[in-house]
């Protein structure tokens, strides 16, 4: 057995990116499907892994499944998960203004959130696909209170089967540029609170 094979097998787990790697857009990429037949045969436990807070795992496995990859939402962990992790692991904040798309809105509702744009004790900033001018406005104006600021994940551009699109770095610098705030805290890969969030 080569030495990469050998330690391949003898790695407890594999955390893999999905957008643009395991697949992109609605195609799945070249040899993912065969890697995950090879993690099976030997036994190799995987998560599915990203950053895009715009879907949450109930979406992603269906997403997953429709391109022949059969997942269980227990397989996979988002940049929405660590941030819901760390609101309530590092901060007693319950009452939030999220900028993000239904699903992300439902994940937080489901871990015992308040929506609101009234009030609220934090702001949180996801890849909001469904983003409108209301929303960026009332953002501005939380923002330049001095409220505690949260973004996701700090990827600029999402990749997708037509290109580049905008995510929420970028979204990050127009806010900045408006406020001239920035997120107290960015949660998505690589940074440190997203790894402490798997490794619960």
């Amino acid at each position: 057995m080569s030495l990469p094979l050998k330690r391949l097998k003898q790695t407890r787990c594999f955390l893999l990116d999905m957008d643009g790697t395991v697949y992109l857009g609605e195609k799945l990429l070249p040899g993912a499907s065969e890697l995950l037949q090879w993690f099976k045969e030997h036994h190799i436990s995987y998560l599915f892994l990203t950053n895009n807070s715009s879907k949450n795992k109930k979406e992603y496995a269906q997403k997953l499944t429709r391109l022949g990859l059969p997942a269980e939402e227990n397989q996979i962990f988002t940049s929405g998960d660590a941030t819901i992790i760390f609101l309530k692991k590092h901060t007693p904040y319950q009452r939030i203004y999220l900028v993000g798309t239904p699903a992300l809105e439902e994940e937080f509702s489901s871990h015992g959130f308040t929506l609101t744009d009234q009030d609220p004790e934090c702001v949180v900033l996801g890849f909001d696909t469904t983003i409108t001018y209301a929303k960026m406005v009332r953002l501005c104006q939380w923002l330049v209170t001095g409220i505690p600021y949260i973004a996701t994940h700090p990827d600029i551009n999402c990749p997708t089967e037509n290109g580049f699109i905008p995510d929420i770095g970028s979204m990050i610098e127009m806010f900045a540029a408006s406020t001239g705030r920035r997120p107290d805290h960015i949660i998505g890969k690589p940074n440190r609170p997203m790894v402490d969030a798997i490794a619960e």
